[in-house]
């Protein structure tokens, strides 16, 4: 048995038509892990997701869920992972106790060991447990859909855009239930577009970019992969026009006193910087920096990737 969650190798997908979705994709999802699958719209995020699932059949390659092959297996590989994709599925017309007691069902959990009650107070819903489905809010909705897909309690949680349209307030608490489940042993995937989201969630993070993985690093190795740095001075006067200097690669004028300057921290130094500012006649009152994010990694290596 494998010892990855998701072991994935040399996947493709080509539809009807001659569109390839995705080219050869080949990386592991490590139990227990919180694990980043980032891309443009289009990249293929979805299509692997639902090859997954079962939802869509694979042109080539091989895929397994929690040790179990997704053709030789179907059934263990099904059952070993939850989905929680970016359409809103479930009847408008059950309540969010019978829709969770029917997928129960559907998996065959027996009513002793069903979990609709712990489920729907996890996501903040137990006092929406007997209202129509259709009278939720658009995150409840979205937490209601979390719910549903861990009815057969499966070690593998893939989420598919889940926090989209989602305020602020409901996001911490169902990311607040997902580091919880992740403690539990749970391994989750995550799609987002929310970057400031994965960097601060996910342990590792693998780019696809039109069908082809770009890359596959711990998010701190990827955050530390770009190479800009932005650095912010304060001088003691007005500046009439911005200096120049070799280790700038970007100078630009913020406020009368303020410099906003971009430089390659592989090929100059913060005090290199300051020490260019002093040269240009400035005294320098105060400095500021902002560390490259996973913003600027994911723009960089798409972008070369295009």
């Amino acid at each position: 048995m494998s010892e990855a969650a998701i072991d994935i190798e040399g996947l493709s997908k080509i539809y009807a038509g001659g569109k390839q979705a995705l080219d050869g994709v080949t990386f592991q999802v490590p139990r227990g892990q919180i694990f980043g699958l980032l891309g443009p719209n289009g990249a293929g995020k979805s299509t692997l997701i639902n090859i997954l699932a079962g939802l869509v059949n694979k042109t080539g390659g091989r895929a397994s869920v929690w040790g179990f092959d997704i053709d030789a297996h179907p059934r263990n590989a099904k059952a070993s992972i939850g989905i929680v994709n970016q359409e809103i599925t479930f009847d408008p017309f059950f309540t969010p106790a019978e829709t969770l007691e029917i997928q129960a069902g559907l998996w065959g959990v027996p009513r002793k060991k069903r979990r609709t009650m712990d489920l729907l107070r996890a996501m903040h819903l137990e006092d929406k447990a007997d209202a129509y489905s259709r009278t939720l809010s658009g995150g409840m909705k979205r937490r209601l859909m979390v719910a549903k897909a861990m009815v057969h309690n499966p070690p593998v949680l893939v989420l598919d855009e889940p926090t989209a349209g989602v305020d602020i307030e409901l996001r911490q608490q169902l990311w607040a239930y997902v580091r919880s489940l992740n403690d539990q042993g749970v391994t989750v995937v995550l799609t987002t577009h929310y970057l400031e989201e994965a960097e601060e969630l996910c342990d590792r993070i693998a780019i696809i970019n039109h069908g082809k993985l770009i890359a596959n690093e711990p998010t701190r190795t990827l955050v530390n992969m770009a190479k800009e740095k932005l650095v912010e001075v304060t001088v003691d006067r007005d500046v009439p026009s911005t200096p120049e200097n070799r280790c700038f690669q970007k100078i630009e004028l913020t406020a009368p006193r303020t410099l906003a300057i971009t430089y390659h921290k592989d090929q100059v130094n913060a005090g290199e910087v300051l020490a260019a500012v002093q040269d240009a006649g400035y005294g320098i009152v105060d400095v500021s920096t902002r560390e490259a994010d996973l913003e600027d990694v994911f723009l960089n290596l798409t972008r070369a990737a295009a």
